[in-house]
């Protein structure tokens, strides 16, 4: 065996890829992360990590630097319908609180993680094609951002944590399923003066939502999206659309009018999928694997649930535990099975179409019932799944609590 041979290459080394990376270098295996960003650098993201997310940090033994940057804890989900508004918590006794942190942050933090966990780094470094031998991918081939000659590098598995246009996927080509065209288009920007405390402001209105989160440095990311369907309509002019959308709610609007905005306007529409996460020599984490629209903005959260089972995974193949394909096929499944619901209610809420009559009935009923907001702030948080809120059972308790028939109409 070449005596310079990794075990894994992780391409990709932000929320997805330097968790991977890290955990897979504190069992001990040779690890190289690659990634042709260099760190502290940004992204478009919600930002937000959700209480399973936030417990995620907590088991790597990272949370407290996440705190320690100043980045304030979200223990409240308000979810203003317009005649009415549910708040309720999002977490378990456990892991009580979100946090919602800047990319620039999150991502640094992760990155020297993995590094003091023993993975080797190489920050802007280009991956430009995969090593390929019979039918196997056993190594990646690249440049660096100051020194362009090519270099290869081998591993028994390369890992793509590469996002949604992930380089290794379209190589590989894995099986995609569920497929869905994008929903929305998201666009958001930073704004000082504007506290919203620790709360995860959501506001629904008919074919728009709007969010608002604080986030380090005092700031606070302020959200609005539309239908997909309007996107050439408003390309030119995403600004006004914006701006015309945070007027649909006057009180968050006349909140920001004393706020200063201190950054330009960003965002991005996202299509849905599954894509089968492994093949022969390769495996894939994050959405780089699997993507759903951000409106429930549960990204980071399933990139860390991602990195466990995937690390776990190729631990028990690395150590001779149990063959690859019957490790990652496990992968797969559990990955499929826990977050199917929440993929399913995500697409749901991303049509930005007003609820049904009984979703609207049920949502009323609701408001006012702390327990039952409480579940709705956690199947947003992907705490509890939504399958449990809306089964018929706590459907007729929260109907009955409110004093309203069971059956509608």
């Amino acid at each position: 065996m070449d005596e310079d041979r990794y075990d894994v290459i992780v391409v990709g080394a932000r929320c997805a890829g330097s968790p991977t990376a890290m955990l897979l270098a504190r069992h001990g295996h040779r690890v190289l992360l690659v990634d042709r960003s260099t760190f502290p650098s940004d992204t478009v993201s919600t930002h937000l990590v959700h209480p399973l997310g936030v417990a995620a940090l907590q088991r790597w033994g990272l949370l407290d630097r996440v705190v320690a940057t100043g980045c304030p804890p979200i223990d409240t989900y308000a979810f203003d319908f317009g005649p009415f508004t549910i708040s309720g918590s999002p977490g378990t006794p456990d892991s009580p609180v979100a946090y919602s942190p800047r990319r620039t942050v999150l991502d640094q933090i992760l990155v020297e993680a993995a590094a003091e966990s023993g993975a080797e780094i190489r920050e802007g470094f280009t991956v430009d094609e995969l090593v390929i031998e019979d039918g196997s991918v056993v190594g990646v081939r690249g440049h660096g951002k100051d020194d362009r000659r090519t270099v290869t590098e081998r591993a028994r598995v390369v890992v793509g944590a590469d996002g949604l246009r992930s380089f290794v996927a379209r190589v590989v080509r894995p099986e995609q399923y569920r497929e869905q065209r994008p929903l929305l288009c998201g666009y958001y920007t930073y704004w000082s003066g504007l506290p919203v405390g620790s709360r995860w402001e959501i506001y629904v209105r008919p074919h728009r939502g709007i969010g608002a989160w604080q986030t380090n440095e005092d700031l606070t990311l302020v959200i609005a999206g539309w239908p997909y369907a309007e996107f050439e309509a408003n390309r030119k002019d995403f600004e006004g659309t914006y701006l015309r959308t945070l007027e649909l709610v006057p009180q968050l609007a006349e909140r920001l009018r004393p706020a200063t905005r201190t950054a330009r306007l960003v965002g991005a529409a996202v299509p849905n999928f599954f894509r089968k996460p492994y093949g022969p020599g390769w495996a894939l984490v994050g959405d780089a694997g699997y993507t759903k629209d951000p409106i429930t903005a549960q990204g980071i959260q399933d990139a860390f649930r991602d990195a466990e089972l995937c690390a776990a995974a190729l631990h028990d193949v690395l150590a001779g535990v149990r063959p690859f394909d019957a490790a990652m096929s496990e992968y797969r499944s559990r990955r499929d099975e826990q977050v199917l619901a929440m993929y399913e209610f995500t697409l749901g809420l991303a049509a930005l179409e007003p609820p049904p009559p009984d979703l609207q009935r049920l949502l009323a009923a609701a408001h006012g019932d702390q327990e039952a907001m409480d579940q709705f702030a956690r199947v947003n948080a992907g705490t509890e799944s939504p399958a449990d809120f809306f089964a018929p059972a706590n459907v007729e308790r929260i109907l009955a609590a409110a004093g309203q028939p069971l059956a509608s109409g």
